[in-house]
């Protein structure tokens, strides 16, 4: 069995040493910028340890894992410039540093790369694996579609909007770990069983994403705090700080997420202030231990011996121990 960081230099490793010092610069630089710019590398990892707690062969899963890694680096140069966001792992977003057409641009080079690495393993695993590849790209577009609309939805509810991180997040980590099972070769109950531990996994970790991008500290979590507010992003805390709110607390909130302030120290703060008078930070990690607890449910269905999936379970808790 290898251990997760093990898989992680393994993934490391790999990205760089692709070859994407091609012509036009103005093209593959920003990718390469991407890609240097380091990331938890979650997808990948997961399913490489997925594969490796069914025994299979790591090697048949790392073209793919590569693949779903740089999808999700594509996602993030379009999501950057759709959330007008300066910062990204700590450095400037792409479209920040070149300009909107250029992360576009990079950006479906890099959709395009991400398929040709998907489909590099075993021939007789492509089909499925393609299949799920797909629908997953599917459904992370239709969770950015979502969260776009709520942009300019005034009465988003809490089940929709956990229905909108089920897609735009959740569903890739879950995908990751099934391509990593199918490559190993686990029956269909095994497939279904690992996926949604990925999946509430995956809801726990957006959750908590939602709260540090808030209440996190700024150089641990490698982007501006206060972005959602900035962006008047209507997330899980802003949404539950509504339903508890009384109604001078709530016209505070909903003009401050109207406002066009230009401090916008000012509006982040005051913002802040009314989700910890609203116990907002604990409702939040109710929720998110909520679904790690849905995730370890799955997790102990799992049909394989304590031992082998030990990295599994590691990997989760690593998940859930992000610093504030």
């Amino acid at each position: 069995m290898h251990t997760i960081k093990e898989l992680s230099n393994l993934i490391n490793d790999r990205i760089q040493a692709i070859n994407i010092n091609k012509e036009p610069k103005e093209l593959y630089d920003p990718i390469i910028y991407t890609l240097e710019g380091g990331g938890k590398r979650l997808r990948p990892v997961s399913m490489l340890l997925a594969c490796d707690t069914y025994g299979g062969k790591v090697e048949d899963a790392v073209n793919p894992a590569m693949g779903i890694e740089i999808f999700h680096n594509f996602t993030l140069l379009h999501d950057d410039i759709m959330d007008q966001a300066p910062l990204r792992r700590g450095r400037e977003t792409v479209y920040k540093k070149w300009d909107n057409n250029v992360a576009i641009l990079s950006g479906d080079t890099m959709f395009a790369v991400a398929y040709d690495y998907i489909r590099q393993t075993r021939n007789e695993l492509v089909p499925e694996i393609m299949k799920i590849f797909c629908q997953t790209s599917i459904e992370v577009c239709e969770g950015q579609q979502y969260d776009m609309n709520f942009e300019t939805t005034e009465n988003t509810t809490i089940p929709e909007y956990l229905n909108m991180i089920r897609l735009k997040t959740a569903v890739a980590l879950a995908a990751s770990m099934e391509i990593g099972a199918s490559i190993a070769g686990a029956d269909r109950v095994e497939k279904e069983t690992i996926y949604k531990f990925g999946e509430h996994l995956g809801m726990a970790f957006q959750l908590q994403d939602d709260l540090l991008d808030t209440f996190g500290d700024q150089e641990k979590f490698g982007k501006k705090i206060g972005g959602d507010i900035l962006a008047n992003k209507k997330t899980y805390i802003y949404l539950k700080a509504l339903e508890l709110a009384n109604n001078e607390q709530k016209d505070v909130l909903r003009n401050l997420y109207m406002s066009k302030s230009s401090d916008p120290e000012e509006k982040i703060s005051k913002v802040k202030a009314i989700f910890r008078e609203l116990n907002i930070p604990a409702q939040a990690e109710n929720i998110i231990n909520d679904y790690f607890s849905k995730a370890m449910e799955c997790f102990n269905k799992l049909n394989v011996e304590p031992d082998k999936k030990m990295g599994l379970k590691e990997f989760a808790y690593m998940i859930l121990r992000r610093d504030m």
